[in-house]
C-alpha cells in the first residue's frame, strides 16, 4: 500500500496535482486535504478508473490526522496565490502560518513520510517544515523537499524555443532557489549541448528567473502558475515514488534541499554557495530518499555572477524561515 496526501487538494495547484496523482499506478490510496471543498474533490476523482482510492478530509473530526496517517508521501501546495505586484515573499507571513501547522501536523502524525514542498516562498517555507520537524525530534534531511521542477520545466521550454530542440529531451540544470535571483540556470550545463550567444543567455536567464510573472500578469489577478506547478508537483512526486517505491536507480532531479542530507556532496555544496544550509541543486534519489547531492559542476563567469547574486538573497530567506519558528516574536 502506497498512500499519498495533498495538502491544500482543493486549490488551483492541488486540483490538477491531485488528478495527476490519481493516475500515478505506484499510489495505491490518495488522501486529499483542505479546509474547504476536498470531499467533492475527492468524490469527482473517485470516479477515475485507476486503481488508487480517494478520500477527502476537512479540518472538523480529526481530518488533518486522517489524511496523514500512514503516508507515504505528502505534497503541500497549500497557501494562498500570488497576485500582481506581489512577490513571493510578500507572501510569507500568510503561508507561513500555513505551513507551520500543516509541519506539526506531519510531526505528530506521520514524521517518516517524504515531504515535497511547494507552497510559496519555497526557500523560506522549507526551512520552516525543517524547524518544526526538529522540534519534535523527528528531521530527516534525506526527505524533505522543495519543489523547484517549475523553473526545471520552464528552461527546458524557454531555451528550445531559440535552440529548437524538442523540449521534452532538454535537461538545464537549474540550482539555488525558487524566486527571482536566487535561481539560477547553467545554461552551459544544458543537454543536449547547445552553444547560446551572451544576449540570448541574459534573456534566457530573466525569463527562467521571472517566468511566473509572465502568468501572474497573464491572469489579470486571478492567480499564478497552477497547471504549469501541478505538472511540475507531479513529475517530481513520480521520481520520488519510482526512486522509492520502484527501486529505480539513478534519477537525478534539481531540489531545494537541506545541505545536510548528504555529508560530502552537501559539504561540498555549501562550500561553493558560503555556507548556506538550503539550496538546491542537483540530487539523486535512492529507497531512502536523498542519496547523493551532486556539486555545481564548472559555471561559466556570468553564472557565478548569478550566484554571488543569489546568495546574499538566499540567506536572508533562509533565516526569515528559520526565525519564525525559533523566534515567532518577530513576527
Amino acid at each position: 500500500m502506497v498512500k499519498a496526501v495533498v495538502l491544500g487538494a482543493a486549490g488551483g495547484i492541488g486540483q490538477p496535482l491531485s488528478l495527476l496523482l490519481k493516475l500515478n499506478d505506484a499510489i495505491t490510496e490518495l488522501a486529499l486535504y483542505d479546509i474547504v471543498n476536498s470531499p467533492g474533490v475527492a468524490a469527482d476523482l473517485s470516479h477515475i478508473n485507476t486503481p488508487a482510492k480517494v478520500t477527502g478530509y476537512l479540518p472538523p473530526n480529526d481530518g488533518l490526522k486522517n489524511a496523514l496517517t500512514n503516508a507515504h508521501l505528502i505534497v503541500i501546495p497549500a497557501g494562498v496565490p500570488r497576485k500582481p505586484g506581489m512577490s513571493r515573499d510578500d507572501l510569507f507571513k500568510i503561508n507561513a502560518g500555513i505551513v507551520r501547522d500543516l509541519a506539526t501536523g506531519i510531526a505528530n502524525y506521520s514524521p517518516d513520510a517524504y515531504v515535497l514542498v511547494i507552497s510559496n516562498p519555497v526557500n523560506s517555507t522549507v526551512p520552516i517544515i525543517a524547524e518544526v520537524l526538529k522540534k519534535h525530534g523527528v528531521f530527516n534531511a534525506k526527505k524533505v523537499f522543495g519543489v523547484t521542477t517549475l523553473d526545471i520545466v520552464r528552461a527546458s521550454t524557454f531555451t528550445s524555443s531559440v535552440s529548437r530542440a524538442d523540449p521534452r529531451e532538454v535537461r538545464v540544470p537549474v540550482v539555488g532557489g525558487h524566486s527571482g535571483v536566487t535561481i539560477i540556470p547553467l545554461l552551459s550545463q544544458i543537454s543536449p549541448p547547445h552553444t547560446f550567444n551572451q544576449e540570448e543567455i541574459e534573456s534566457l536567464t530573466k525569463r527562467i528567473q521571472f517566468g511566473g510573472d509572465e502568468v501572474v500578469k497573464a491572469k489579470d489577478g486571478a492567480g499564478s502558475a497552477t497547471l504549469s506547478m501541478a505538472q511540475a508537483g507531479a513529475r517530481f512526486a513520480t521520481s520520488i515514488l519510482n526512486a522509492t517505491v520502484k527501486g529505480e536507480s539513478g534519477i537525478v532531479e534539481p531540489s531545494y534541499v537541506c545541505l545536510d542530507a548528504d555529508g560530502v556532496g552537501g559539504k561540498q555544496v555549501r562550500i561553493a554557495v558560503n555556507g548556506l544550509s538550503y539550496f538546491s541543486s542537483n540530487i539523486e534519489l535512492g529507497k531512502n530518499g536523498i542519496e547523493k547531492i551532486h556539486p555545481l559542476g564548472d559555471l561559466s563567469e556570468y553564472e557565478n555572477k548569478l550566484l554571488e547574486a543569489a546568495i546574499p538573497e538566499l540567506r536572508t530567506n533562509i533565516n526569515k524561515g528559520v526565525s519564525f519558528i525559533t523566534d515567532e516574536s518577530k513576527f
